[in-house]
């Protein structure tokens, strides 16, 4: 190909190019290099194989979707409708129920990249990628080869690293004290008094779980939260929550959503659940923080099978100190306390993302895309959905290029 030829011809008369890009056994790749073999980089993938454009996926795991196979538990299902999370190109078996489970996904993800024949570089953990100005490429070190690319993208996700808050105490506590990316069911809980730290989804689900497995759960419940029934007048909520925005405010829409779920679930605040004073759709939009889709835990906290706790002020032994003073004793501790970007730690770049969170600088919809090749896939806080709007323009856009690159070189070689 035009472009590899172009590379070598580089490679063999520029010094710093010879000296420097190819150490260790290193790899010319014509495409992009795309960064994290989720739902992200196999949507990316796949619009781009379909436009022509090849690509290169690198995986520091040895499968597919590592933080859905690895580190999730095992009643998670799609929070969702599977038309809202479905991948560009092919939709979900029309077999899978409404809110697919765990399994169910997996099952879809890996026939998604069997279908499309995408077939990542696995246990390939990026260890330093920053862009050659002298030589116009991107360099991709992984602790075995160096791979040189015209575009980079990023598809490690929002979800890189598992979050675990610094407690005064944590020595002293002398249980068990273990993430959500950590855990599978609540049967090893049974018969055991456990505190879920964080109300986001997960710890709602966590603690839910915890109960079928006649465990007894507290929850940390620091801050204000929106809690919604997964389902309103017969559609889902978040289908609902899209059609009403085409038509109305995002204000009326959430006064909408805040008086239904009044009427279908009560006042939350009088369990200890106060809401934030903007709505769910606006905080979620100016924060990126969702709101919880209740699956039945409210339910178990309205009958005090889950007790709700404020903030934590130090751990002891096997007992936990609340701001409040309170002091309780408790068997184990399960922070679902969130995950967050890795990306400041491999990506030597400071214009697309934030040095402090890893998260593209520009809010949606344009964090999509940064300098010299460089793209972002999966942070835009707005699940599947948004990964999905991404890949599609990030091959719009590298097949553009592609394209005129492809003509320059074929001209140039006719010359």
């Amino acid at each position: 190909m035009d472009f590899l030829r172009e590379i070598e011809g580089k490679r063999a008369h520029d010094p710093i190019f010879n000296g420097k890009a190819m150490s260790s056994g290193g790899s010319i790749i014509p495409g992009p290099v795309i960064v994290g073999a989720g739902p992200s980089g196999l949507a990316t993938a796949a619009c781009l194989k379909e436009k022509g454009v090849p690509s290169v996926i690198l995986e520091r795991s040895n499968r597919i979707a590592s933080l859905w196979q690895l580190n999730t538990y095992d009643r998670l299902c799609l929070h969702l409708p599977k038309q809202f999370c479905e991948l560009p190109l092919m939709p979900f078996p029309e077999n899978f129920p409404t809110y697919p489970t765990k399994q169910q996904f997996i099952e879809y993800l890996e026939a998604y990249a069997e279908r499309f024949d995408i077939r990542p570089r696995f246990n390939e953990t990026v260890a330093r990628a920053e862009y050659d100005h002298t030589l116009g490429f991107w360099r991709v070190k992984t602790e075995t080869t160096e791979f040189m690319c015209r575009w980079l993208i990023v598809a490690t996700g929002e979800n890189a690293e598992a979050v675990v808050p610094e407690i005064e105490g944590k020595r002293e506590f002398g249980g068990p004290l273990v993430h959500t990316s950590s855990y599978k069911s609540g049967d090893v809980y049974r018969g055991k008094r456990v505190l879920v730290v964080g109300c986001g989804n997960s710890g709602m689900e966590v603690c839910l779980d915890l109960c079928n497995h006649n465990a007894r759960p507290s929850l940390v419940v620091r801050d204000s939260v929106h809690i919604l029934p997964r389902q309103m007048l017969g559609k889902s909520t978040f289908g609902l929550s899209m059609w009403l925005l085409k038509w109305l405010p995002m204000r009326l829409v959430d006064r909408l959503l805040l008086l239904v779920s009044r009427f279908m679930i009560g006042d939350t605040a009088k369990f200890g659940l106060d809401r934030p004073k903007l709505g769910p759709l606006e905080l979620k939009n100016l924060s990126g923080k969702t709101p919880v889709l209740d699956v039945g835990t409210l339910a178990k906290i309205k009958s005090g099978d889950i007790k709700i706790c404020p903030g934590i002020k130090q751990l002891k032994c096997h007992a936990v100190e609340f701001v409040d003073g309170r002091t309780q004793n408790f068997d184990a501790i399960i922070f679902a306390t969130g995950y967050k970007s890795n990306v400041p730690f491999w990506l030597k770049e400071r214009d697309l993302f934030s040095e402090k969170d890893g998260l593209p600088r520009r809010p949606f919809p344009n964090g999509w895309k940064g300098n010299c090749g460089l793209y972002a896939v999966g942070f835009t806080k707005r699940g599947l959905l948004g990964a999905s709007m991404d890949a599609k323009r990030i091959s719009e856009d590298v097949q553009r290029c592609w394209k005129a690159d492809t003509k320059h070189l074929t001209v140039k070689s006719q010359t």
